[in-house]
């Protein structure tokens, strides 16, 4: 892929994702405690925050149809503007019920913005370069994740609570703006093609969904789960927050150090070579978890976890791109998220459930298990795609 190529994407892909990333990422830590200063109590406004979750889930199947009728850019740009829009109104918003609206909508606005951009590398970029473009992709959302809750601090603490969602405003219509500038990805449909239709997408690729899509939705669990055991972990063994937090920078420092390098290999060596490592790793660090007692030991397993965690980063949306076919991609695209987003949502559940029912000992090891089985299937399923002679990506 030339120079240019990689200068495009930076500017039409990376920047404005990474603009729109430190606004969203000020804005998440933040939701709950808008709820409760809105008069929410403490499980209302955990249900608030898991609104966002849910608009994805529910917003994955619409985004692409929206992604397909719209095109790429044209999507970004009006999913963008929505974003703004939702941030204004939880801006504005004097009870819980418009908070949690606007939540709802933020989080299906996210999964038009992040179909059409997983659309738009995969068409654009060739497929030898395909996971180094999706996992730079990757690691930027971690680096706007990273930075935008220290940036939401800042400006929490010089203009309230509120100038947080003022921020993410801006950030969104700027990377609105910059996303316009995104060139039109060609399509020449084959002659005689019908109009795609999602349910045909997902019942012609049921098999892949079942097959690939689980072992991608496995992966997204182990995951989540790191988000969700280290604090409980930590709290257990008595550490406070300031050690909790330490802990959590390390690993995420690792993580974000190490996602070029993971596309790297999947371009040379195979999805495979990075895939079933990282299940392996993040299956063995929480099968670890029950042995830390201390902060020290946690750490090692915090920094594993990040380990992991960063050589995958792209793997998952790879994945799907690699198995997407040349039409009905947007449509194939969203079905792949709500497997993967399925997949997230039930790790911090299963953790819960399990923490309630048993221990956090057995939690762990239960995702341990998740790891290790879902590193062996990944091995089995995720082969080369097949080249596809319509497909520009192949």
């Amino acid at each position: 892929m030339s120079g240019g190529h990689w200068r495009m994407l930076a500017v039409s892909v990376y920047l404005p994702t990474t603009l729109a990333l430190v606004g969203f990422g000020a804005v998440t830590p933040l939701i709950a405690i808008t709820a409760l200063d809105l008069g929410a109590s403490l499980a209302e406004s955990a249900l608030i925050v898991a609104l966002l979750g849910i608009g994805a889930l529910v917003g994955a199947l619409p985004a692409g149809i929206i992604a397909d009728r719209l095109g790429e850019r044209r999507a970004l740009v009006v999913s963008l503007v929505v974003d703004a829009g939702c941030m204004a109104m939880a801006a504005f918003a004097n009870n819980v019920w418009a908070l949690g609206a606007a939540v709802f909508l933020l989080g299906v606005s996210e999964a038009v913005v992040t179909i059409a951009r997983q659309s738009f590398v995969t068409e654009f970029v060739p497929y030898t370069h395909r996971a180094r473009a999706l996992s730079t992709l990757g690691g930027v959302f971690r680096i706007g994740s990273f930075v935008g809750p220290l940036v939401g601090a800042g400006v929490v603490t010089l203009g309230g609570l509120r100038a947080a969602y003022w921020l993410a405003i801006v950030t969104s219509l700027a990377a609105a703006v910059i996303s316009a500038y995104l060139p039109d990805v060609e399509r020449e449909a084959p002659p005689g093609t019908l109009p795609v239709r999602t349910g045909a997408v997902l019942r012609d690729h049921a098999g892949v969904f079942l097959t690939v899509g689980l072992g991608a939705a496995a992966l997204t669990l182990v995951r989540t789960s790191r988000d969700a055991l280290l604090p409980l972990w930590a709290s257990s063994i008595g550490l406070d927050a300031a050690q909790t937090s330490l802990i959590f920078a390390a690993s995420s420092f690792v993580d974000l150090t190490l996602f070029y390098l993971g596309g790297s290999l999947m371009d040379r060596l195979g999805r495979r070579a990075v895939a079933v490592p990282a299940m392996l790793i993040m299956g063995t660090c929480f099968g670890l978890l029950p042995l830390s007692a201390t902060a020290i030991g946690l750490g090692a397993v915090a920094v594993g976890l990040g380990l992991g965690n960063g050589i995958s980063a792209g793997v998952v949306m790879t994945l799907g791109s690699d198995a997407s076919p040349a039409v009905g991609r947007t449509q194939f695209l969203a079905g792949w998220r709500l497997t993967t987003g399925v997949g997230g949502a039930l790790g911090p559940v299963m953790i819960s459930a399990l923490a309630a029912v048993a221990s956090l000992s057995v939690a762990a090891l239960a995702v341990a298990a998740i790891g290790w089985v879902g590193g062996a299937w990944l091995w089995h399923w995720a082969t080369p795609p097949r080249p596809d002679p319509s497909d520009p990506g192949i």
